[in-house]
């Protein structure tokens, strides 16, 4: 349901099951008015997800800026697109999905890195996935995140969580934040794999694609690029771990809990 090429501007109407908890505006004092988490206060935000319902119902659950205070000023559905709308708009606070066409997440932060650091007006995310899986979690947060929330979040919640990032606070669904306690903080934190790291995000990407049994003129449909830059991709792959074909490939890869 990707739709790279779509016009980077707000959302419009919220479609019937957009993503986030109660999506809809929330009727003004409700229970759940994202109203109530900061009034006075204003946030620049932008989102980026490459599902055009999921954004239509974030934009409409916490988009009304005189309600919630949070201002959306820019969309973006691929890792491209997300660089330049942010790169370009500036905003306090990104909500960021974790898997996204070309490059994911990880990429976007990667490629944002400058405007994290520039001590001025820095650009702070705040990852918003699905997934709750812990290489996701440790991975945005080691590329600079400063929080992780599940889709599962209410308006209101992901209201007060954008505000507090906006602040420089940490912001984690409660379960998440275990993973990354045992990440940072444990002495017997996982071990860097320097054979995972031998691969570019782009070689990643195609890796689990393949792990995962697509076929060439899949992973390229998925991916925006030629079965030639695929195939380019899986030969540097299987160079790079000593591997002989994809069936090695995908052992290799589910033995690391990648696929």
């Amino acid at each position: 349901m990707s739709d790279a090429n779509e016009p980077t501007g707000a959302a419009g109407a919220v479609g019937p099951n957009a993503g986030v908890a109660g999506a809809g505006a929330a009727g003004a004092g409700s229970a759940e008015d994202p109203a109530a988490s900061a009034p006075g206060r204003r946030v620049r935000v932008v989102l980026v997800d490459d599902h055009r319902m999921f954004r239509t119902g974030v934009q409409a659950e916490i988009g009304q800026t005189e309600r919630t205070g949070v201002e959306v000023v820019g969309e973006a559905a691929d890792v491209d697109q997300a660089v330049t709308v942010i790169t370009a708009t500036r905003p306090e606070v990104v909500l960021l999905d974790v898997h996204l066409p070309g490059g994911g997440g990880v990429e976007v932060l990667r490629r944002c890195s400058p405007l994290m650091a520039d001590p001025e007006q820095p650009v702070r995310f705040l990852a918003l996935s699905v997934s709750d899986a812990a290489e996701d979690v440790i991975g945005v947060i080691r590329g600079g995140a400063r929080g992780y929330v599940t889709k599962t979040i209410t308006g209101t919640d992901l209201v007060d969580s954008v505000f507090r990032v906006q602040d420089g606070d940490a912001v984690f669904s409660p379960r998440l934040a275990g993973f990354v306690l045992d990440a940072f903080a444990s002495t017997d934190a996982p071990p860097v794999d320097e054979d995972l790291d031998r691969l570019t995000q782009r070689e990643r990407e195609v890796l689990r694609l393949i792990a995962r049994g697509y076929a060439y003129k899949e992973i390229a449909k998925q991916l925006f690029i030629s079965v030639k830059t695929v195939e380019s991709h899986v030969s540097a792959v299987l160079r790079k771990l000593q591997l002989s074909n994809r069936h090695e490939l995908t052992r290799w890869a589910t033995a690391r809990r990648l696929v």
